[in-house]
């Protein structure tokens, strides 16, 4: 299992930033906090591609489309 932890450093800045950020955005604040503690599962990421497939969304049509552009 891969899992992307922080050093107490990278931690103190992102909490410091959740912080920062709190009164404007909580839900920014909140995921800030919580990478700081928990860090990140890579077994559980996925793909743009992966998330549209999960959520029933039909697949991109890239023909037309800026590839900078989600």
């Amino acid at each position: 299992m891969a899992h992307l932890i922080f050093s107490e450093a990278e931690q103190r800045e992102l909490r410091e930033s959740a912080r920062a950020e709190f009164p404007g955005n909580p839900a920014l604040a909140y995921v800030l906090e919580n990478l700081a503690a928990e860090g990140i599962d890579l077994d559980r990421c996925c793909d743009w591609d992966e998330l549209r497939a999960e959520a029933g969304l039909p697949d991109r049509d890239r023909s037309d489309q800026d590839p900078h552009v989600a």
